[in-house]
């Protein structure tokens, strides 16, 4: 069974589709985001979730894993020892040796900073020319006063007077099979193995804070709806000295009310006369790089797509250009003058088609006649 039921956390069905996954996820970012939220301790650990789980179910292959194995690893945790419930080797080693595993890694010496994803919502007409964004964020940085020490300036970290600086305490359990030595991780320090004499009043002792940073990001013209930039070592910095983690900017693009997007093609739709359809016409149409000119032949229906090539979106290394379609809607007049009636009456009749020739008066009197 799953450990996480990304679903749930989603709120979609397990036979969603990507589309649905992604507007879910949409919806519950903004709603959860910690900049918005009022309790932003709560938004954050909500935020996280809804990170995790849209990473697993927008990728199809981690999601076949995860639908599969019920979980994102590679598997071998389903396998061999690890597998065993119930009285597995595993639980045998926790029965006698508790988390002193837990503290020799926490021990085992610096630790690189966790990744941070932010969400940033550009325009239709930002991704075709590119656009230079400020953001702010929120993260665990290295603390300036005790410079991740932990430790008030000009007071020292000592080896932990319980453990001796090894981070676990040794002890006797009895058991049904006798008398074992135990481990345990050293409640004292924590399994960290030293102990602060004066916390860091900056920080509390956790040579970390957590800090609002505001970045400029450039964002290169042709992204994508999905696409992402990585912002390296602007993540949250890591523990014991660590290396920082980096930032991941992820790009969405609102829905525009005139363009549609393909790919790198786009779409929109323009009005011509019927005359113009007709008799074919030059007219000017709207695209993302301003207006253009287009040639509409002569006789063209009504939803007919005509093409500009070359005229779409650009790819983000610039090597080439989507197209611009254009379909066009003929608008029919709602009013007309005398002569504009005569005219195309005239015309009708030279086609064959029927044409009521009464005059207004005459329609006017034949609705209020008594049948």
């Amino acid at each position: 069974m799953p450990t996480k039921d990304y679903y749930e956390t989603l709120g979609v069905a397990r036979n969603a589709t990507g589309d649905d996954i992604k507007r879910a996820y949409r919806t519950l970012a903004r709603k959860y985001h910690p900049d918005v939220a009022d309790d932003k301790a709560a938004a954050e650990r909500h935020f996280k979730e809804i990170n995790e789980a849209y990473e697993v179910l927008s990728d199809p292959n981690k999601r076949a894993h995860y639908d599969r194995f019920g979980t994102v690893d590679d598997g071998a945790g389903d396998f061999g020892f690890g597998g065993f419930s119930g009285g597995g080797l595993g639980d045998i080693f926790d029965m006698f040796f508790g988390d002193a595993r837990a503290a020799s890694a926490r021990r085992s010496g610096p630790q690189r900073g966790a990744d941070l994803r932010y969400d940033l919502e550009i325009t239709l007409e930002e991704a075709y020319s590119g656009v230079t964004r400020e953001i702010t964020y929120t993260h665990l940085a290295q603390c300036e006063k005790c410079k991740g020490t932990g430790a008030q300036p000009g007071t020292l970290v000592v080896p932990c007077g319980r453990c001796g600086g090894t981070g676990v305490v040794r002890g006797m359990r009895q058991t049904p099979l006798g008398q074992f030595v135990t481990q345990s991780s050293c409640t004292t320090c924590h399994g960290e193995g030293q102990v602060i004499a004066q916390p860091c009043d900056a920080c509390g002792g956790e040579g970390r804070r957590h800090v609002e940073r505001t970045l400029t990001v450039k964002v290169p013209a042709g992204v994508d709806d999905g696409s992402r930039i990585r912002i390296a070592g602007n993540g949250e910095a890591g523990a014991h000295g660590g290396p920082v983690g980096d930032l991941y900017v992820y790009l969405s693009i609102a829905p525009h009310d005139r363009f549609e997007r393909d790919g790198l093609d786009t779409t929109v739709e323009a009005p011509i006369g019927f005359t113009q359809a007709a008799l074919g016409a030059t007219i000017t149409v709207p695209s993302l790089e301003g207006d253009l000119s287009l040639f509409v032949p002569a006789g063209t229906q009504s939803g007919t797509t005509l093409h500009l090539r070359g005229h779409g979106m650009p790819t983000v290394r610039g090597s080439q250009r989507g197209d611009h379609h254009v379909t066009v809607r003929i608008v029919v007049p709602t009013k007309l003058t005398k002569r504009q009636r005569e005219v195309l009456e005239e015309f009708a009749r030279e086609g064959g088609d029927h044409v009521d020739e009464r005059t207004f008066l005459e329609r006017v009197k034949d609705a209020f006649r008594p049948e």
